[in-house]
């Protein structure tokens, strides 16, 4: 497929009117290889390596080290990568969670032609590909809405479940991710009327816990849970509201919108593979 024409198809099918972004300004010690549509805006084509066409996708979570060697080894070009974020997750890096992609990876890639391409807002806001809506499908959820308002877009999901309690959900959601996830037990076991919110990523905050608690929610599904200095107020309020909250990592929590964007490109007729990242259990 022409890169062109994929660049201009994923505009119009993700990045809409009023989302906005901010990576650009984070990301100055690979400056060199952004694209100037990047700078400009922090989503879309993070690096134009492959200007003509584009033959395979990969898609990622994050482009860590990992990720840009395994597309390295397989030897091929005219491709792009896709990923959720253009920089690397490690909470245990606090404050600088996010570390900005190899440099000596990125100029393989270019000499080898491969692009890469971000959706972060716009893989967050609410739809068919979303982070929310695939997650809350991979744990069951039914009757999805959105909420959550986060940079021009909806990143949050309610829905109902099937389970008359929180750790009934609990197990549900580690057989979708693949490994334990943290409870928070700060209210009842019971879900009220089913419904569950689910911000994918990181979705513990006190900003959310209002529509949560409009909605008749008491129980939140998210990927950072930990308790630091830096999310404590937000556990406060959410044992005073008696709100429990369930982390399964920043990763496990977004990978499932990746693997769903591999059907996106399949369908306009690209080869497409997801590669597995590697959650970093100290997000819960």
């Amino acid at each position: 497929m022409e890169a062109a024409k994929l660049y201009a198809q994923l505009e119009r099918d993700f990045i809409k009117p009023g989302l906005i972004d901010d990576w650009a300004s984070h990301m100055t010690a690979i400056a060199d290889f952004l694209s100037d549509n990047f700078k400009q805006r922090s989503m879309g084509l993070v690096c134009d390596f492959a200007p003509n066409i584009i033959k395979k996708v990969y898609c990622a979570v994050f482009p860590s080290d990992k990720v840009l060697e395994k597309v390295l080894a397989d030897g091929v070009s005219d491709s792009m990568i896709f990923v959720h974020h253009p920089s690397i997750w490690d909470i245990i890096k606090a404050p600088n969670v996010f570390q900005q992609m190899n440099k000596d990876l990125l100029t393989k890639l270019k000499e080898q032609k491969i692009s890469i391409y971000n959706l972060h807002v716009p893989l967050d806001n609410f739809g068919e590909y979303s982070t929310g809506v695939n997650l809350a499908k991979a744990i069951g959820l039914t009757d999805l809405e959105p909420c959550i308002p986060y940079y021009g877009s909806l990143a949050g999901v309610i829905g109902k479940t099937r389970c008359k309690s929180v750790s009934e959900l609990k197990q549900l959601f580690e057989l979708a991710v693949g490994h334990k996830i943290k409870l928070y037990k700060y209210g009842q076991d019971t879900i009220p009327n089913g419904k569950v919110v689910v911000v994918a990523g990181g979705g513990n905050d006190k900003d959310l816990l209002g529509e949560a608690i409009s909605s008749g929610a008491t129980t939140v599904v998210t990927g950072i849970s930990s308790r630091n200095p830096h999310s404590e107020e937000t556990h406060k309020e959410e044992e005073r509201l008696g709100v429990n909250v369930l982390g399964g990592t920043h990763y496990s929590t977004e990978k499932f919108a990746c693997q769903k964007m591999c059907e996106y490109f399949r369908n306009l007729g690209l080869a497409a593979t997801f590669i597995e990242g590697e959650p970093v259990m100290e997000d819960e």
